[in-house]
């Protein structure tokens, strides 16, 4: 698929695409870094990689030109954009062959403007840059001013390992959180040499993988780049985990391989409230992780809340007109409610992490019915998500949740009279199913309220 001038489409029959190519070299020079290419003895794939840095060369050239050629354009100004960093990337794995003498003057320019202008780059390009000017021993001393930067702004948890609040995503390739962090820890890696926080960052990328999917080939390559070849051995032999439930050591029959994933049950007639106390123990370094699931049957409305990482509470208004304008006032047990009035749900989601394809579960009492009766997307409070109301419960289903506290509300009306238990609210991460949460259980009394005699 490669075009005569050393380019390559997106597709094929697709014009020139010069973010492609550049992708296409920084993965031949990630090869040749794993020992698995060697440009100089591969006959096949020599002349490819040639024609594209010249085409590399080429673009860095015309875009140095072309910035010169305008008129009052100051070149000490900032004209560093995402494709220069991108080819400065790319190009700094591969010293041989040397920049064509027409785009010296270029390159040279474009590595100083990143030395000086990297703090308004994003983090992506960030590590990008202290790799270029790292592999640069002319310009070896800005990267560590870019490490010493992105070290004091780390976030450092022992449930997430180190991350960056600002790396969530977003429309552009620059943005993109997995392909990030795998940069970042390539980073940490061959400039700063600092195995604890490469450990650490690798646990981030880890714990986003439960609860996410990697969103592209490109994200999956990157982070499987990251995570095996980088840092520590993750994937040596390991001792087992020393797991004790109730006093007693738990022994898997059988592990599966390459993970070490196993599962054991106990029968209801087994259970004893000593087994309340697990003790896990992992004798060497690395990650483990598991999750331990008590199930049993309670009455609905005496169910106490639960909670994850992810937690859920669901609260209950009745909505009263007033002059002022319509009030909503709490329900309990003790305020009974009229036939006729309106119910207001609301629901507050509160999670400590990134979300994907959540779906929440909210039971009713059998007296109350939905308002609105259609199922379709709804947006509250910045969180979009699908609703689909059903005869004992309204499900909600949300592509993405991201951190922090989200409250979204929904209306019924009470059609029955009666004593009712008023069920609870129930959410789980589809991807991890170990985080989920319910909300406590309650009952909701219906009354009939008596017609007063008009005048």
């Amino acid at each position: 698929m490669q075009s005569a001038n050393g380019a390559f489409p997106w597709f094929e029959k697709m014009p020139d695409d010069r973010y492609i190519t550049q992708l296409i070299v920084a993965g031949f020079g990630k090869l040749k870094k794993l020992s698995a290419f060697d440009a100089s003895t591969d006959a096949l794939a020599q002349p490819i990689l040639q024609r594209a840095l010249g085409y590399l060369d080429g673009r860095l050239a015309a875009d140095y030109a072309e910035l010169k050629r305008q008129k009052g354009v100051k070149l000490a100004d900032n004209h560093l954009g995402d494709q220069q960093i991108q080819a400065l990337y790319a190009r700094s794995f591969w010293p041989q062959p040397a920049v064509a003498a027409a785009a010296t003057p270029a390159a040279a320019y474009y590595r100083q403007q990143a030395g000086t202008f990297w703090p308004s780059q994003t983090r992506y390009l960030q590590a990008q840059i202290a790799l270029v000017l790292f592999r640069d021993t002319k310009t070896a001393r800005p990267a560590q001013d870019i490490l010493r930067a992105l070290t004091e702004n780390a976030l450092h948890s022992p449930e997430l390992g180190m991350y960056w609040k600002e790396v969530r995503g977003g429309y552009y390739w620059r943005e993109a959180p997995t392909e990030t962090q795998a940069t970042l820890i390539e980073t940490y890696d061959e400039v700063k040499n600092d195995q604890k926080s490469v450990d650490e960052m690798k646990l981030w990328l880890l714990k986003q993988k439960q609860t996410h999917h990697w969103e592209s080939t490109r994200a999956t390559a990157d982070a499987c780049y990251a995570l095996l070849l980088r840092g520590s051995d993750w994937l040596a032999p390991t001792q087992p985990l020393q797991i004790t439930v109730g006093g007693q050591p738990v022994k898997p029959e059988a592990a599966q391989a390459g993970t070490g994933y196993f599962k054991t049950s106990w029968s209801a007639a087994e259970m004893q409230p000593a087994q309340g106390k697990v003790t896990i123990t992992k004798p060497d370094a690395g990650v483990a992780w598991g999750a331990l699931y008590w199930q049993y049957f309670e009455d609905i409305d005496k169910v106490t809340s639960a909670a994850t990482p992810l937690s859920l509470e669901r609260q209950l208004y009745r909505e009263t007109r007033t002059a002022g304008g319509p009030e909503l006032v709490r329900i309990s047990a003790a305020t009974p409610v009229p036939v006729g009035a309106v119910v207001v749900v609301r629901l507050v989601l509160r999670t400590d992490r990134a979300l994907e394809y959540v779906h929440l579960k909210d039971q009713r009492a059998a007296g109350l019915e939905p308002i609105s009766q259609l199922s379709g997307y709804r947006y509250q409070n910045g969180l979009g998500y699908y609703e689909s109301p059903r005869d004992a419960a309204t499900n909600f289903f949300f592509g993405a949740v991201p951190r922090g506290t989200h409250v979204f509300e929904y209306r019924l009306r009470a059609a029955q009279a009666g004593d009712f238990s008023g069920g609870l609210s129930q959410v789980q991460c589809l991807y991890a199913p170990e985080f989920g949460a319910n909300s406590v259980g309650v009952r909701l009394r219906l009354v009939v309220q008596e017609a007063r005699p008009g005048k």
